[in-house]
């Protein structure tokens, strides 16, 4: 029971997460404002997706999103995450963000350890790479979306 309807097309500025997932996982994540994550629908499973994924008017690259409630609000705010897969120089903070979501790859799950998490988002990672490189989703990398309009350009 994934997202309806897939893909999903979205965009955002990047605001400060809670820091953890550069630090303790060593996998960077972007998250987006309160107000792009209301504006999902509310019907959306958590869980764990890939899609692709822009910065700016920069480079579209592959990327894994997880939706999940966040306990440190009380279950009370869903929280997405984006882990762009791509090495980046620096942190992105205050650009815009353009994302597809197309597709669903596990529900979310409770880890007992640090490193089945990590073990986890790796395989998740590879399995968006696997996916990404089919034809239907490849070409969604191609999308207008992905273009910004000049002078909608962030920090450039």
């Amino acid at each position: 029971a994934a997202m309806r309807p897939l893909p999903y097309f979205c965009r955002g500025e990047v605001v400060k997460g809670f820091g953890r997932g550069s630090k303790e996982l060593g996998i960077p994540t972007a998250n987006f404002s309160e107000q792009v994550v209301e504006s999902f629908p509310s019907d959306i499973s958590t869980g764990v997706y890939y899609g692709w994924a822009c910065v700016g008017n920069g480079d579209v690259h592959k990327m894994v999103l997880s939706i999940g409630w966040n306990p440190f609000y009380k279950n009370i705010k869903k929280s997405v995450e984006i882990h762009i897969i791509n090495t980046f120089k620096d942190d992105f903070y205050g650009e815009i963000l353009s994302i597809v979501i197309i597709g669903y790859i596990r529900s979310e799950e409770t880890f007992n350890s640090l490193e089945a998490l990590i073990s986890a988002i790796q395989e998740d990672i590879e399995e968006a790479k696997r996916q990404l490189d089919l034809p239907e989703h490849l070409k969604l990398k191609e999308d207008n979306f992905f273009h910004l309009p000049e002078g909608k350009i962030v920090n450039h």
